[in-house]
């Protein structure tokens, strides 16, 4: 009798050797350090913490970090999505977190609301996960678009000098950025499979390499760090629990719930694991547990980070387990603070040539889902069009929405929930709520899965159609 076959293993699911695990995860943490310890240095610098205190932040925030990617990738009983997923500190809390922390109620009154949020996204998570069929390739492709194009403006501030920097726009910080792109575009063009797979490592590695002689960065800051740090619950103070602030940390809960979605489905068709209703929900739980340890360890709301997102689609290594060495390095961060300091001393430069190429890709990713949707008539097109425009206009213009309440700016003011809420939508009114030639009557009431009357051979017919 014929040996069987081993089961064949999904790449998802493979375990690379040792020297490409640390190698594609370094990889992945330098793509994400900047974005991730901006968020502690926002909070922090608008509240007035002294340096201490500042370097607590980000200290309890990288290792943090890494607890919950390792919880998204590995995964546990029901929390965890188990695909190649970084995670981060999510930007849409920091406009409601400054104000809460500076109008009295400090770090404990933020703490109070982190958990709060943490605990609603668990409980929330089956229902958003039974929203997965909202998300037909007509609206995951443009959702996925608008997450590269609106993270293009992050690399080119990086490619800049960095916001806020002195030489910031100089010719010399752009150069360096441009040669970072070519090393890394030349590396993957022409470099053996696998240094083209770490193709942003090396680029980035190679710009240090260059900057550190041009005066781009020093090491000061490592002399200054400690060895070894230990975040403890609770370090500022037991949490209060404040009404007006719960609420604004709510409604960030949604606008990160719906953000996590758009980057797992994209994950999940770079990957060719599509997500499920089930491991959606799966993902989100994970989601608010680690929201909820950071409550715990002193740092914020945490999502995915779509910066990773744009490097798994670059590199094709769709391995969950470089992504969770990647968590462990974060840990390792987070405990050994001159590492963290070590690798802090990247200048954003070296960091923007990468971005562009990360970036641009996950807008690529975008295009390629939008090409299997079908676009004989303008319906679909005008989804896309309107959608991305709604997307990109807070990118473009950020104090579009400086006038209106502070819920919706912190809806709208992030460019990926407001293009996502408005694809949905858009797909609702052209795709499902009225048949061709139709009323708004049943075909509505059948589109969306509840019992009506008389649309369901149209809505069908639609569908077979845009297939």
């Amino acid at each position: 009798m014929a040996p069987t076959a081993p089961p064949s293993v999904h790449p998802v699911d493979e375990i690379p050797p040792v020297r490409h695990l640390a190698a594609f995860g370094l990889q992945h943490v330098l793509a994400m350090y900047a974005g991730a310890v901006a968020v502690p240095l926002i909070v922090g610098g608008a509240m007035k913490l002294s340096p201490a205190d500042l370097a607590y932040l980000i200290t309890a925030d990288l290792l943090v970090c890494g607890i919950a990617t390792l919880i998204q990738c590995v995964g546990f009983w029901r929390f965890g999505v188990r695909l190649p997923i970084m995670q981060g500190c999510t930007f849409a809390a920091v406009s409601p977190m400054v104000l809460i922390g500076t109008t009295g109620g400090g770090l404990p009154a933020i703490y109070g609301s982190v958990i709060v949020a943490g605990l609603a996204i668990v409980l929330l998570a089956p229902v958003f996960g039974r929203l997965l069929r909202f998300f037909p390739p007509l609206v995951t492709g443009t959702v996925i678009l608008i997450i590269g194009l609106s993270l293009l403006p992050v690399a080119g501030n990086w490619a800049a000098g960095g916001v806020g920097s002195a030489d910031f726009g100089e010719p010399k910080n752009l150069a360096l950025a441009a040669f970072v792109l070519v090393v890394v575009l030349g590396v993957q063009r022409f470099a053996p499979v696998f240094l083209s797979r770490i193709a942003v490592l090396i680029g980035i590695v190679v710009g240090l390499a260059v900057a550190i002689p041009l005066g781009f960065t020093d090491f000061a800051g490592v002399g200054d760090a400690d060895w070894v740090g230990i975040s403890t619950p609770f370090h500022f103070g037991a949490p209060t629990f404040e009404a007006s602030a719960i609420v604004s940390m709510l409604v960030v809960a949604l606008v990160t719930m719906t953000e996590t979605t758009g980057d797992l489905i994209a994950v999940g068709e770079m990957t060719g694991r599509k997500v499920e209703p089930r491991s959606l929900a799966d993902g989100l739980r994970a989601d608010g547990f680690s929201t909820v340890l950071g409550g715990v360890f002193n740092t914020f709301p945490y999502t995915a980070y779509a910066q990773n997102v744009g490097l798994v689609g670059m590199t094709r290594v769709r391995s969950r387990w470089v992504v969770a060495t990647a968590g462990g390095i974060l840990v390792l961060l987070g405990l050994l603070p001159k590492l963290g300091a070590v690798v802090a001393a990247v200048p954003a430069p070296v960091l923007g040539g990468a971005g562009l190429v990360m970036f641009g890709t996950v807008a690529a990713s975008g295009v390629r889902t939008l090409a299997r949707v079908e676009f004989g008539d303008n319906h679909n097109l005008t989804v896309v069009a309107v959608s991305v425009a709604v997307g990109m206009l807070p990118v473009g213009v950020p104090t579009v929405y400086a006038k209106f309440p502070d819920w919706f700016q912190t809806v709208m003011n992030s460019g990926i929930s407001a293009g996502c809420l408005t694809a949905i939508v858009l797909n609702l009114l052209f795709n499902h709520l009225a048949g061709k030639g139709g009323s708004v009557g049943g075909d509505s009431v059948e589109a969306v899965g509840l019992p009506g009357g008389g649309g369901q051979e149209t809505v069908e017919k639609s569908r077979e159609e845009v297939v």
